[in-house]
């Protein structure tokens, strides 16, 4: 039960973002909009990490499941792109090295931060 509860909360974020994308004139992805929504609540503190921490770790162990599904649509729009794979190839790479340094400065940055708070009180 304690899973379905911190399940919700993770949906009801969601769907937030769902209204949010529709609403909202920036063209951003609900997903997007669902986990801004859920970060600045996280960091607000009105959610609490404990509330989602278990649903999150377990969405986050079972995450290579859920790329199945996509990983066999490539393969049925296999000879649409047979012709552009290494452009695909090209794109997927650079972009996984950005996300992944953009990524590792964010998280220097926020950890920067609380440690340069935790050293004023």
């Amino acid at each position: 039960m304690k899973l379905l509860k911190q399940f919700c909360v993770i949906l009801l974020f969601s769907f937030l973002g769902e209204v949010l994308s529709r609403v909202m004139p920036l063209a951003l992805p609900a997903s997007i909009y669902g986990i801004i929504a859920l970060f600045l609540c996280l960091a607000a503190g009105v959610v609490r990490m404990e509330s989602i921490r278990e649903i999150s770790t377990l969405l986050i162990e079972i995450m290579p499941v859920l790329f199945i599904a996509p990983a066999a649509g490539l393969i049925d729009i296999w000879p649409a792109i047979r012709g552009d794979w290494p452009a695909y190839l090209f794109i997927t790479v650079i972009t996984t090295f950005i996300v992944m340094i953009v990524s590792g400065h964010a998280t220097q940055w926020v950890l920067r931060g609380e440690n340069h708070g935790k050293g004023e009180r």
